[in-house]
C-alpha cells in the first residue's frame, strides 16, 4: 500500500487486505478491509498509532522504512484485537527503544494476548497526554466502543482523531480519503450495524463528549480516512439514535411453501399500507444485509415454520443476530405455521429478550394458510400501522 500524508509528517502507512472475505470467523467481507495504522513525527518524538493485523506486519515496516525514520518511540495501541495490535511484537523487534502507550486494561490484554513482557508499556488514563515535541498526543477511554479496553488518541495540533473502530468500515480501497461518500456510508452502516450497534447508548455518551474537541480529521482503525467529518458523524447520530423509521425488516423461512405464502401475502398487505418492508430470504441472505436494515427499523416480524417444536434453525440464527446486535426496533412479531404442535413462538419470544420491543401478537397458522390466517395477516398489517402512527413515524 502507498505510504501518503495526511497532514505534514503524519502519515498513513497501513495496508489492505484486498481479498479478506470473513473476519473473526464470522462477518462477511464483500469489499474486503483495511489495517489503518499512522505515522506521527513530532520534533523530539515519532508515534505510530495501531500496528495492523499480523498477516500484513511486513508491509507496515515496508511502509514505515519508505519514510526512512531511524526509530519509533511510542507504539499507541487503542485496541488490543489483532487486527489493531497483532504487528506490536513485530514492531517492537525492529524498534526495541520503542514504550508501548495503552490504558491499564488494553495493556493487561496484549500482556495475556501477545505474551508483549510488563516492561515495554507506558500506561496512560482518561485525558492523558504525551508530548512529541511539537505536538500532542491525548488519550480518550472510550470503553466498550466496542471492546472494554477500547480508547481514542487525539492529535491536539493538527485536529486529528484517531478514533479506532468508531467511524470505521470494511472497505479496501485505493483511495485515502472517503470520496465516494454513498460507498463508505453503505459500508461504514454494515461495520456499525455488525460491530458497534450492540454498544449503541455507550456511543451516544462518547460522541456527545467528543463535541469538546474541534475536528478537522477522522482517522479509522479500518477505511477510508474521513477529511469531511461531520459525514461520518452525522451518519453515526443518525444510526445511535433512538429515532426508527417507518421500517419492517422480515426474516423468514419456509420449508414446506406454506410460511412462503404467508410472507408473501404479508409483504404485500404492508406495501398497501405505504410501509417500507425489507424482506430476508434466510435461505439466500447475506447476513450482514440483514444487520444493515435493522439499523432503522421500527419493527422487526420473524417467520418461520415449526421444526421439532421450534423454530427452524435458520429463525434462531435470526432471532439470535437480533438479540445480539440490540437495535432500536420499537415493536416485534412472528409468522409461522405448525404440523401438530410446539412451542415455537415462545421459543422465539426467549432468544429476542434483549429487545425493549412491545410484541404484536403472532399470526400462526396449521399447515396451509386458510382464510381466517391471510385475513390475521391484514390485521397485523393494520397493528403495525396504527403503532407505527402511535409513535409519530407516520403522519
Amino acid at each position: 500500500m502507498t505510504v501518503r500524508e495526511i497532514k505534514q509528517k503524519v502519515y498513513a502507512v497501513g495496508t489492505n487486505h484486498w481479498d479478506r472475505r470473513l473476519f473473526d470467523e464470522l462477518i462477511p467481507l464483500p469489499d474486503g478491509t483495511s489495517y489503518n495504522s499512522y505515522l506521527i513525527i513530532g520534533s523530539e518524538k515519532i508515534a505510530l498509532i495501531d500496528a495492523v493485523d499480523p498477516v500484513k506486519q511486513n508491509e507496515l515496516l515496508e511502509n514505515i522504512n519508505k519514510i526512512d525514520v531511524k526509530r519509533i518511540d511510542y507504539v499507541i495501541s487503542n485496541h488490543a484485537e489483532q487486527d489493531h495490535s497483532g504487528g506490536i511484537p513485530k514492531v517492537l523487534e525492529v524498534y526495541p527503544m520503542a514504550k508501548v502507550v495503552t490504558n491499564p486494561k488494553c495493556k493487561e490484554f496484549l500482556i495475556e494476548h501477545l505474551l508483549i513482557p510488563e516492561e515495554k508499556f507506558l500506561v496512560v488514563n482518561d485525558n492523558d497526554t504525551i508530548s512529541l515535541g511539537n505536538r500532542t498526543l491525548q488519550f480518550i477511554i472510550a470503553p466498550w466502543v466496542h471492546w472494554p479496553e477500547t480508547m481514542l488518541t487525539y492529535l491536539k495540533e493538527e485536529k486529528i482523531l484517531f478514533p479506532c473502530d468508531l467511524f470505521g468500515s470494511h472497505l479496501a480501497t485505493s483511495d485515502l480519503y472517503s470520496t465516494d461518500e454513498a460507498k463508505v456510508y453503505e459500508s461504514a452502516k454494515r461495520y456499525y450495524a455488525e460491530i458497534m450497534m450492540p454498544f449503541r447508548k455507550n456511543i451516544q455518551k462518547h460522541i456527545t463528549r467528543l463535541n469538546e474537541f474541534k475536528i478537522d480529521v477522522i482517522a479509522p482503525s479500518h477505511g477510508p480516512v474521513h477529511n469531511r467529518p461531520e459525514f461520518i458523524l452525522n451518519a453515526y447520530k443518525d444510526w445511535i439514535s433512538d429515532n426508527a423509521k417507518n421500517e419492517i425488516v422480515f426474516p423468514y423461512v419456509s420449508m414446506h411453501g406454506s410460511v412462503e405464502k404467508m410472507a408473501e401475502y404479508f409483504i404485500d398487505a404492508v406495501m398497501k399500507r405505504n410501509i417500507t418492508i425489507k424482506p430476508f430470504n434466510l435461505t439466500k441472505t447475506d447476513i450482514g444485509e440483514l444487520a444493515m436494515a435493522l439499523v432503522d427499523a421500527a419493527t422487526v416480524v420473524i417467520g418461520t415454520p415449526t421444526v421439532l417444536t421450534g423454530p427452524h434453525p435458520a429463525a434462531v440464527y435470526a432471532a439470535y443476530l437480533c438479540n445480539a446486535l440490540r437495535p432500536k426496533t420499537k415493536f416485534i412479531s412472528i409468522i409461522g405455521s405448525y404440523g401438530w404442535g410446539g412451542k415455537m413462538p415462545e421459543k422465539l419470544k426467549e432468544l429476542t429478550s434483549n429487545l425493549s420491543a412491545e410484541l404484536i401478537p403472532p399470526v400462526i397458522a396449521r399447515g396451509h394458510p386458510k382464510a381466517g390466517d391471510f385475513q390475521a395477516l391484514d390485521t397485523l398489517a393494520d397493528t403495525i400501522l396504527e403503532k407505527h402512527k402511535g409513535i409519530g413515524i407516520i403522519k
